[in-house]
């Protein structure tokens, strides 16, 4: 059974940081794609960034590009992804998200593209 558990958000307060981890369990290792995306309330899931298998070539959306940084422990099998100058549009519930895909694949952005999914962890920015 694959599973991917979620840790880290909360409450913070604009201008903070937060770290959210995800760890994957079952056959996702590695060689998966990972990538963090974020839904706010009557939003879509809009896709945060993302991190190539192995090498760890990132890629960014526009949403906290600058102020997002994601990064992963190969060793621990852990994904993270840093943000930092928050501000209250950040207000969210964000999602990890694992594939196979390149990271240069034009469906890395899109929710379409991929087939795991965390059970989503809060993220709440005051103001």
């Amino acid at each position: 059974q694959v599973t991917l558990a979620q840790y880290g958000g909360g409450l913070a307060q604009a201008g903070g940081s937060l770290t959210l981890s995800c760890r994957p369990s079952g056959s996702i290792n590695s060689r998966y794609l990972m990538a963090w995306f974020r839904q706010a309330p009557g939003k879509e899931r809009e896709f945060v960034a993302a991190i190539s298998a192995a090498a760890g070539t990132p890629r960014y959306g526009d949403s906290m590009k600058g102020r997002a940084a994601i990064s992963r422990d190969n060793a621990e099998n852990t994904v993270y992804l840093r943000m930092n100058k928050l501000e209250p549009a950040d207000t969210a519930t964000y999602y990890c998200a694992a594939d196979t895909k390149l990271i240069t694949d034009p469906q890395v952005i899109l929710t379409t593209g991929y087939a795991y999914w965390g059970q989503g962890t809060q993220v709440t920015v005051s103001a």
